[in-house]
């Protein structure tokens, strides 16, 4: 993409009304503007970084057997009102009336519009297991939004409900999900720490938030040091996890932490990026959901459900990997594969050069962001530090005439001097 045809407004200074880091980075590198309280609309740069994240998730769930539907937003209220959490949700849920005067609602989370899904659906042991999964837009009517994304009223969330035969294979399904969850947020550069919580209004026996460590965070989590040890081994062991003591605020019990910790007990601000529940027959029993067993019986099938903010996750990505001058991507979620910077674009070397490598790298396959603007190289540079994309090619006058480009790390800020073949071929290795 040209700059020159994007849309990118880059904000040269802090936005006044910009608490966290990650809200007044985000503002700056045209990633959101605000609407109203609460509510954004993603501009182009920070659509693609949903868009990535999205990816990752969907690979992940999709190698576990999880099956991807879209759930309407708005959805009846009768269904709330047979899992009994119309009234007792809160004023966090948007209820809303139809030209008949039905009663509606702006769904927070969807264990009642897929437990009616499955009811009308699936009526046998034999369809079991299944875990359906959604990315769409939710909304809660938070009291005090603040934080940009991190605490928005309208958010993107990708849930997930798995539906079992009884209680050893939901928990199956759930350790399943846990060490997924593990997986995807590794692959976004990041290093989750599983924690025991509340199960809040889902309700059930069961429930693990995973956090990420910033000190922007809202949160207080205690865990023991070698669940990080754990976390970035190849192949997490849920059984091991789930020994060492790790728990958020809410659930925290010194004595408890203090007779199960296996090395240093840790307390550290965190930022919550999943949650997972085991809710049993809970909305089955609610709802008069059953299916059939081997035997003929009916029963009532266990559930769980699986949450993960995928626009939360942007801003904690960005908290969890910034410094002065701004985002530092991680390779999997960055917007862009590459930038490009013609720092001269009167020059028919540099504009040649440039045009030669933007082809190139596209019919890779690679997503450059060229920057082929008016603007002086020290805008550019600046712009493009702050947008944050790992690998930035710089094609100046004087090295051009050589027929030599510079490649700069975003994250260790090394600038190695390069002839064409040989940035070719480093980037081709990187992909």
């Amino acid at each position: 993409m040209r700059i020159s045809q994007y849309f990118l407004p880059i904000l040269k200074e802090d936005p006044a009304n910009a608490e966290v880091v990650s809200h007044r980075l985000m503002l700056r590198a045209g990633m959101i503007r605000q609407q109203s309280s609460g509510l954004y609309t993603w501009l182009p740069l920070g659509l693609k970084l949903i868009k990535r994240i999205e990816g990752i998730i969907r690979e992940e769930l999709n190698k576990v057997g999880a099956i991807e539907v879209m759930m309407p937003c708005i959805q009846p209220a009768s269904l709330w009102q047979e899992s009994g959490r119309y009234d007792s949700y809160g004023k966090e849920m948007l209820r809303i009336k139809d030209r008949h005067e039905n009663d509606l609602l702006f769904a927070p989370t969807a264990e009642e519009a897929i437990n009616d899904l499955f009811r009308n659906n699936i009526k046998s042991y034999k369809e079991l297991p299944k875990v359906f999964y959604q990315m769409n837009w939710k909304f809660r009517d938070e009291i005090r939004p603040r934080f940009g994304v991190m605490r928005g009223r309208e958010f993107y969330m990708k849930d997930a409900y798995s539906f079992d035969i009884d209680e050893r294979s939901s928990k199956e399904s759930y350790n399943k999900i846990f060490v997924t969850y593990i997986k995807i947020l590794k692959r976004m550069g990041l290093t989750p720490i599983p924690v025991r919580a509340d199960t809040g209004p889902i309700g059930g026996s069961l429930s693990h938030e995973f956090h990420i460590i910033a000190d922007t965070g809202e949160s207080d989590i205690f865990y023991d040091t070698g669940i990080e040890e754990e976390i970035l081994a190849n192949e997490p062991d849920v059984t091991k996890l789930k020994s060492l003591y790790a728990a958020a605020d809410d659930v925290y019990n010194e004595e408890e932490a203090l007779a199960r910790k296996n090395g240093q007990l840790k307390q550290h601000k965190s930022i919550e990026v999943g949650h997972i529940f085991y809710y049993g027959t809970k909305y089955a029993e609610a709802m008069k959901i059953t299916v059939m067993d081997a035997t003929g019986k009916a029963i009532y099938p266990h559930g769980g459900c699986y949450g993960i903010g995928v626009s939360r996750l942007v801003a904690a990505i960005i908290e969890a990997s910034h410094d002065d001058k701004g985002i530092i991507w991680p390779k999997a979620v960055s917007p862009f594969d590459l930038s490009l910077l013609n720092l001269h674009i009167n020059d028919d070397q540099c504009s040649k050069i440039c045009d030669q490598l933007y082809t190139t790298f596209s019919n890779l396959g690679l997503e450059v962001l060229y920057d082929d603007s008016k603007a002086s190289p020290g805008y550019k540079f600046s712009t493009h530090e702050l947008i944050g994309i790992p690998k930035t090619i710089i094609v100046g006058a004087k090295l051009a005439k050589e027929g030599k480009v510079e490649l700069k790390d975003r994250k260790t800020n090394n600038i190695t001097e390069l002839d064409l073949d040989s940035v070719l071929e480093l980037i081709k290795k990187d992909l």
